[in-house]
């Protein structure tokens, strides 16, 4: 078998084709699939096909492979956006996933071809290194895009705990560093040892995490309104009011046992620009009194507009309002925006010109009575870890107002929601999810679903919200000393680099 993989990884297009294929396979991991198992095989294969190059050359080629297929296949829903606008930008949809695929696969490339200089012996041990900080770098250069991951494959099971150390990245190179040990297991009897060793590690070591305990739940109540707006009709004259109509009728509907404290509606909710029809919005407001809402609004400075988060507590001004700051690109706002727009090219849910202006950054605002302290996420900023640790404080939980409409229905969601209940388990906080059509939930500190509403579903959901745990390790010291610890092992590896035509995984087996 050995020597077919090493073929195979020379072959010229037969090579790329199998590395492709892992890389897609490798993405079944994810949801709506889960399969975790079938992921962790065909990461060691595609690892394996990089491991086996007969150059660095090719080894990065392969590597940007692998990374194609993975991130092909789990993206797949991007082509949804451009679809709901299909005049304006349905052009745009073939090319979404293969290009957006295509270009964070290089960073995977670059890793794959980098780890190829370390001597053979360790090279098993670089590939996977390389990719893990290849991982860092996805999520943070020219704003970062880290939707997925290879650690997210684990979210329903134990192993997913860890990331309340490392991380869902720093969990990311220990999915790949194990697969990496399956592959050169096959060649070596000692290093079958240390793949059972490993694994009961994992399994372990998760375990272990899962037992925390969590506390009571608190006695408070939070309203989650779905009002299962289409995204392709949320802006229809014929259509605003009525979805407007359902999210009110929906927050002043009897309670099933406790009164909920505070309501919830989605982003985007209130179908106005803040401040340009009161009336609307104190309707809003009156239907969720006597608690007070929080909502999802645009708004509009001068000639700067914001995608916003409004808390109103009384008729009127808004107590708070929170702007979003990461803002999606090519999504909310388009680089070279007034001049690109000349010719067709418009963010797909920007208003005009450079579209959305971000906001100041991450803030914790203060909620009335026993509610504590809420962290605001509008949608996409919920993928990204630092937009908590961000925040100055600490909150007692994480609000994300969201409008997976855009997502399509397939594996967007679905996926959106996994990224969700990882943040949970990160910082051990309660997360109380509020999605136009779908998935709206309450998550624990764990990242356990503890209630939830379908998608494409109106409805309501009176969700007890759980109480958060002590500050984790990975919210203490967050990614930096995982970064660091990486980055100088992988310098050391590479210090002992030999460029000789050695077979890639032969010395150590």
């Amino acid at each position: 078998m050995r020597e077919a993989m090493q073929r195979l990884a020379a072959a010229k297009w037969k090579g790329l084709f199998a590395a492709l294929f892992f890389g897609g396979m490798a993405a079944v991991g994810h949801e709506p699939f889960g399969l975790y198992t079938v992921s962790i095989v065909a990461f060691a294969m595609g690892l394996g096909l990089v491991l086996d190059a007969p150059s660095w050359k090719r080894a990065g080629v392969l590597g940007w492979m692998v990374g194609t297929g993975f991130f092909a296949v789990q993206w797949s829903w991007l082509v949804n956006p451009f679809l709901v606008d299909i005049k304006a930008h349905g052009w745009m949809a073939p090319f979404a996933v293969i290009l957006l695929a295509g270009g964070m696969a290089l960073y995977w490339g670059v890793a794959s071809a980098l780890a190829a200089l370390v001597r053979p012996a360790l090279r098993w041990v670089a590939l996977p290194i390389a990719l893990g900080l290849a991982e860092y770098v996805r999520a943070w250069a020219f704003t970062g895009f880290s939707w997925g991951g290879p650690g997210l494959i684990w979210i329903d099971t134990p192993v997913a705990q860890i990331a309340a150390w490392i991380g869902a990245y720093g969990l990311g190179w220990v999915t790949l560093f194990f697969a990496a040990l399956i592959y050169v297991a096959i060649y070596s009897g000692w290093l079958r040892v240390g793949v059972v060793a490993a694994g009961v590690a994992l399994a372990g070591f998760g375990f272990l995490a899962d037992q925390r305990p969590l506390p009571p739940t608190t006695e408070n109540v939070l309203r989650l309104v779905q009002p299962n707006a289409a995204q392709h009709l949320k802006w229809e004259p014929d259509w605003v009011m009525t979805f407007f109509e359902r999210a009110t009728a929906l927050s002043s509907a009897p309670a099933d046992g406790r009164e909920p404290d505070l309501v919830v509606w989605p982003e985007t909710s209130i179908p106005a620009l803040q401040g340009q029809a009161p009336l609307l919005e104190e309707r809003a407001f009156r239907s969720a009194a006597p608690a007070p809402l929080v909502a999802g609004i645009q708004r509009r400075e001068g000639s700067t507009y914001r995608n916003s988060i409004v808390y109103y507590d009384a008729p009127g001004e808004p107590a708070w309002i929170y702007d979003k700051h990461h803002l999606v690109p090519f999504g909310e706002f388009v680089p070279f925006g007034n001049q690109l727009a000349k010719i067709g090219i418009r963010g797909l849910a920007q208003q005009s010109g450079y579209g959305f202006e971000e906001g100041d950054g991450p803030v914790i605002h203060q909620l009335p009575g026993t509610l504590g302290k809420a962290l605001p996420l509008i949608c996409y900023e919920a993928i990204f870890p630092r937009d908590i640790r961000g925040a100055k404080g600490r909150a007692d939980m994480i609000l994300q107002l969201t409008n997976d409409a855009w997502f399509g229905t397939f594996s967007g969601p679905q996926q959106h929601l996994v990224h969700a209940r990882f943040r949970a388990i990160e910082f051990g906080l309660p997360l109380a999810r509020a999605a136009n059509t779908g998935i709206s939930a309450m998550i624990d500190a764990k990242g356990n679903v503890t209630a939830a509403l379908p998608l494409n579903e109106a409805g309501f959901l009176d969700a007890d919200l759980p109480a958060p745990l002590p500050p984790t390790v990975y919210a203490r010291i967050g990614d930096l000393p995982f970064i660091v610890a990486l980055s100088a092992l992988f310098a050391g590896l590479l210090a002992f680099a030999r460029r000789k035509s050695v077979d890639p995984v032969a010395a150590p087996l």
